[in-house]
């Protein structure tokens, strides 16, 4: 579908460009924002491996290991039903500190590995794989709603493009991401995301 609106955008524009003769203009345009996209790119990829590399850095200290520990009270709070998971859980507190952390990037390859777990636990209780689960939908909410505490990503954009003061997103980014992280959870809970099953009552006493 986006396909389509960015193409319907992009024929507008020619369009109206050429019967108002600013195709001159557009061309200019087009150029100017290729080569903006490139470096944005090599810049953004600087950003993106010098924090991937600080998570990877990170987990073999044990310092993730620690910070998950410390989150799994909240962890078993929102997903009843994994207690006793204990690689799914790591996976999905790996992914919520690297989102709190403000490293988009960092966060994808731990919550694609969560997602690939939970379904590996649908499997084993012999759930439809091909609908989503209560605790797959619950973690996509966190996982959108995330609290950030730094947000790389909006400062090395208002960097690029000249900002005065690129830290001064940090606290009403701060205050927005709490905001939705709480209407999130509160969501999850209303709608009981994820539900309890038996099998993760049965698992109450297991620990991780």
């Amino acid at each position: 579908m986006l396909n389509y609106l960015w193409a319907f955008m992009i024929l507008t524009g020619i369009i109206y460009g050429a019967f108002h003769g600013t195709m001159a203009e557009i061309s200019s345009a087009a150029l100017d924002s290729a080569k903006e996209a490139v470096t944005l790119c090599i810049t953004m990829l600087g950003v993106m491996s010098f924090w991937t590399g600080l998570m990877q850095i990170a987990q073999k200290a044990g310092i993730i290991t620690s910070m998950t520990r410390k989150i799994l009270p909240f962890l078993r709070f929102l997903f009843p039903s994994l207690y006793g998971e204990k690689r799914a859980l790591e996976y999905i507190s790996t992914n919520v500190i690297a989102n709190t952390l403000g490293l988009g990037w960092a966060c994808t390859p731990a919550g694609l590995k969560a997602m690939e777990e939970m379904q590996k636990i649908r499997l084993r209780r012999g759930e439809n794989p091909d609908i989503a689960s209560n605790e797959m939908c619950g973690f996509l909410i966190l996982n959108i709603s995330s609290l950030q505490l730094i947000p790389v990503n909006m400062i090395v954009y208002r960097s690029q493009y000249g900002s005065v003061d690129p830290t001064a997103i940090i606290a009403p980014a701060i205050v927005a991401t709490l905001c939705s992280t709480l209407a999130g959870i509160i969501f999850l809970k209303i709608a009981d995301i994820p539900s309890h099953h038996s099998n993760g009552t049965d698992r109450s006493k297991e620990g991780l």
